[in-house]
């Protein structure tokens, strides 16, 4: 018998619904990059290394941003190529299914957010919830595990910012109290320690040593 008018064939149904499916991926894009990559630590802690410094807008929003990005491609890079080796490469050879593939490209990334998860924040938001405790990883829902990553990467980048913030901050107090005993109080602090903040991020290859401690932590 032939289909009704209208009717569509499952083949039909499924291809739509992996259309539909991938829409959906690609407009949640920006959330995806913002809380299940390594993207919130590192724009964290550029921002805090720029307050620190002190030179205002400068580097732009738009370089720190751009940076950030393109360190969260390489840090996830691994992450990626077995997310494509694992599902993306076997669906398209039609070697498993649409399910199956989105069952397997959930793995990479689970196992790179558990990595970096404190276990007291995925509680929080197993206590809000109330849903009942896993007995394993395997048991966790992936949409309390994104948000408890994001909590300890907030975290995580809040504590690399302190940490960058402390010697600049000694800097400014040095400056402080030597204009004071010269009686030059009238003069903002700031504007003297900052050329020799400048001047120590320089000698201290300071961007290489930022961004290569950034992506140590994610080793």
């Amino acid at each position: 018998m032939q289909l009704a008018a209208g009717q569509a064939e499952p083949s039909e149904v499924s291809a739509l619904l992996e259309i539909l499916f991938l829409l959906t991926v690609l407009s949640m894009a920006p959330a995806i990059l913002l809380t299940m990559t390594s993207f919130t630590r590192i724009i964290i802690v550029f921002h805090f290394l720029r307050q620190a410094m002190g030179t205002q807008q400068m580097p732009p929003n738009q370089v720190l941003a751009s940076l950030a990005i393109f360190m969260t491609f390489v840090i996830m890079y691994p992450v990626g190529k077995d997310m494509n080796n694992q599902a993306l490469q076997p669906y398209l050879a039609e070697e498993i299914t649409f399910d199956q593939a989105l069952e397997r490209a959930q793995q990479p990334p689970r196992q790179f957010m558990f990595k970096h998860t404190r276990e007291k924040d995925l509680s929080v938001f197993y206590s809000i919830t109330g849903a009942e405790r896993p007995q394993n990883k395997e048991e966790v829902s992936t949409i309390l595990l994104v948000a408890a990553y994001t909590i300890s990467e907030l975290k995580t980048g809040f504590t690399i910012g302190f940490l960058i913030y402390i010697p600049f901050l000694i800097l400014d107090m040095v400056v402080a109290s030597v204009l004071l005993s010269m009686g030059m109080m009238m003069l903002p602090p700031v504007m003297v320690s900052l050329p020799f903040k400048i001047l120590l991020f320089i000698l201290v290859d300071g961007w290489n040593l930022v961004v290569g401690s950034l992506v140590n932590t994610f080793q």
